[in-house]
């Protein structure tokens, strides 16, 4: 999404940009899989975001609560 990432001595290190791209990601469990929605939303173009199963399944009717603050959201089966 353009922000650079590295690990040093097990410490995450992200260098920030001022406007995230939208890209394919992937949820790995709820939460990063949920700040990574909150993240596409907030990009500029599309975000697919794939493995929802994770986030579907802690979060009920994330996908239309999100639509209620005006997210243009889309789940696809």
């Amino acid at each position: 999404m353009g922000a650079k990432i590295s690990v040093e001595n097990k410490m995450a290190v992200i260098k920030g940009i001022r406007r995230l791209d939208g890209a394919k990601v992937k949820a790995t469990d709820l939460r990063g899989g949920a700040a990574l929605v909150l993240a596409g939303a907030n990009a500029r173009g599309k975000t697919k975001i794939e493995n929802i199963e994770y986030i579907l399944r802690g979060y009920e009717k994330f996908d239309e609560k999100l639509r209620n603050l005006g997210i243009n959201i889309i789940k696809e089966n």
